[in-house]
């Protein structure tokens, strides 16, 4: 279908500038360069693709066909813009087209960590509608919005009445249309993580749930084994048979993959014998090259004829630690003879390398989504692209896009507490190995600092940043653990004109780098602790999120 590109950028998704009395800040560029051995060392041939097929931070991935076709959604929690949507017509090279939550009255965002707000949506197409079914953590709970283009702009959400996390949408053939997701069981739990599958059917023209609302799956597949957090369900039809898939054993190492089957759309379902479809939790994770935490996984029929499935998975560079958290990696399906998909046979690990649907030429996407590649912004467009986000969603614009220059407005909102919207904008990490760098000029007012932000979550992250005291200004970083702020460097600066400030990162090291003018470059702190921007730090909230990188100015209290 033809995309009719909309303005979802951050120009146009906020509320009117309002009287800010800071002195904004201005930065030239962000410049981004990630490395992956792997990539030098593993060339692909014409049909064949990379694993992930979206690197960095984009957990949850659930996809849709429109004829020709494909739009793909990943969950962003406590993120604003929410929920990119991504398109492509091979399923291998794919191009983000905008966001699903785009405006700020949309929904809001009051969560006190990044891992709450927007959990897993299920984008599902019908007779000329787009619809994502999500959940809103600390929010309205579960809601539907719409759009007749993918790539916005979209409803209002609308509530839906139930509890529970991760629904999805089925239309069946006889035209009604039924609700899947993860909710409590009939009863007390039995264990901790016991969890179950229940369905309801949705009247889309009153726009409300009706009927019922029977458990399909108790526990998961074997009930005596105490199965945990079975979540993320899509149904498809398929032969006659409805298939419910699910992901089974939570969101980490000993995630996986399941799948039933029954002749009715509410059931009774039976699991395959030879479940789980795709795990990786019985293989050492400490290998080179090495896949952990898969499943949530989404199937779709490709370009080809067969069926695809999409998934979330982790890539670890000493088995545990990663910044990018959970990416969508995409595997062929293999059905058997007796009708069972299957995504990988137990004891195989995800390839990096897949030969794509046939036909398929990879490499064709003009911004890379995997390999080794590097993006420059420089601030040059109207508003910011699509692939920029914040901490949660702003209520007064902070920025402004000035002749080549990303203005900043410092305010009085750190990183660190409260459940505002401080002033940083970023973008993803996509590699382990990576230089972030920027530059911009000194605050005119004092008691500001402004720099660059590695983030990954409220209680972890660095804050490599310049400020004017009086006559003089200091560089300085900030290091931000288990919530806890502390300056662990610092130096005086010589000049005041512009800074140049980078970050370099190699897997668990960091090194911290400022210059002036033609001035070479200065180390403020080498082979500090960048351990504590993975998805593994101490904090058992940071495993759904990704680092992200970028601008920030604020006003210290």
């Amino acid at each position: 279908m033809k995309i009719n590109h909309v303005a979802c950028g951050f120009a146009a998704v906020c509320a009117a500038t309002t009287s800010l009395g800071a002195t904004p800040v201005a930065f030239d560029y962000l410049d981004y360069r990630g490395v992956d051995s792997f990539y030098e060392e593993a060339a692909i041939g014409k049909d064949e693709y990379y694993n992930p097929i979206l690197a960095g931070f984009y957990p949850d991935p659930s996809i849709c066909r429109v004829d020709g076709d494909y739009y793909l959604v990943n969950s962003t929690f406590e993120y604003f813009p929410g929920l990119p949507i991504f398109h492509s017509t091979d399923l291998v090279n794919w191009k983000q087209i905008g966001n699903v939550i785009h405006r700020p009255e949309q929904l809001d965002y009051k969560a006190p960590n990044m891992s709450a707000g927007l959990y897993a949506p299920a984008i599902t197409y019908h007779e000329g509608t787009f619809y994502v079914i999500c959940t809103m953590i600390e929010g309205p709970g579960n809601f539907l919005v719409t759009a007749t283009n993918p790539a916005g702009p979209w409803s209002d959400p609308v509530p839906l009445d139930f509890s529970g996390i991760d629904p999805s949408l089925f239309f069946d053939d006889d035209g009604r249309v039924w609700v899947v997701n993860n909710d409590d069981p009939d009863g007390e739990p039995l264990y901790e993580g016991h969890r179950a599958v229940r369905i309801q059917e949705y009247d889309p023209e009153q726009q409300k749930m009706i009927g019922p609302r029977p458990v399909l799956i108790n526990g998961g597949v074997d009930l005596s084994k105490k199965p945990i957090w079975i979540e993320g369900p899509h149904i498809y039809k398929h032969n006659g048979w409805y298939y419910l898939n699910c992901a089974e054993g939570g969101t980490w190492t000993d995630h996986s993959q399941v799948i039933f089957r029954s002749k009715k759309v509410d059931g009774p379902y039976e699991p395959w014998d030879q479940n789980p479809i795709l795990t990786q939790r019985d293989l050492e994770s400490n290998v080179k090259g090495s896949v952990t935490c898969t499943g949530h996984a989404d199937m779709i029929i490709g370009p080809d004829g067969n069926w695809w499935a999409v998934f979330l998975a982790v890539r670890p560079y000493d088995g545990e630690h990663s910044a990018m958290g959970r990416e969508t990696f995409m595997l062929p399906v293999e059905w058997t003879d007796d009708g069972w998909p299957r995504i990988l046979p137990h004891g195989e690990r995800v390839p990096r390398v897949v030969k794509g649907p046939e036909g398929v030429v990879a490499g064709k996407s003009k911004t890379p989504m995997n390999g080794s590649f590097e993006w420059r912004e420089r601030f040059n467009e109207e508003e910011l692209s699509p692939e920029w986000i914040m901490f949660r969603e702003p209520t007064e614009t902070w920025w402004k896009l000035d002749g080549g220059k990303l203005e900043v407005t410092p305010r009085a909102v750190n990183l660190y507490s409260g459940t505002e919207n401080p002033s940083y904008v970023a973008r993803r990490v996509q590699h382990n190995v990576y230089t972030a760098k920027t530059k911009l000029a000194l605050p005119e007012d004092e008691g500001v600092s402004a720099g660059l932000v590695l983030f990954m979550n409220e209680r972890y992250h660095y804050f490599l940043a310049v400020k004017r005291d009086g006559d003089n200004a200091r560089i300085y970083l900030e290091r931000v653990e288990g919530g806890q702020a502390e300056e662990v460097a610092s130096a005086e600066l010589t000049e005041n004109g512009k800074v140049t400030l980078e970050i370099d990162i190699n897997e668990a090291k960091g090194s911290f780098r400022y210059k002036q003018g033609w001035m070479g470059w200065n180390t403020l702190i080498e082979d500090a602790d960048a351990k504590i921007i993975t998805s593994s730090v101490p904090d058992s909230s940071t495993m759904f999120i990704g680092a992200t990188v970028g601008p920030h100015a604020r006003i210290d209290k």
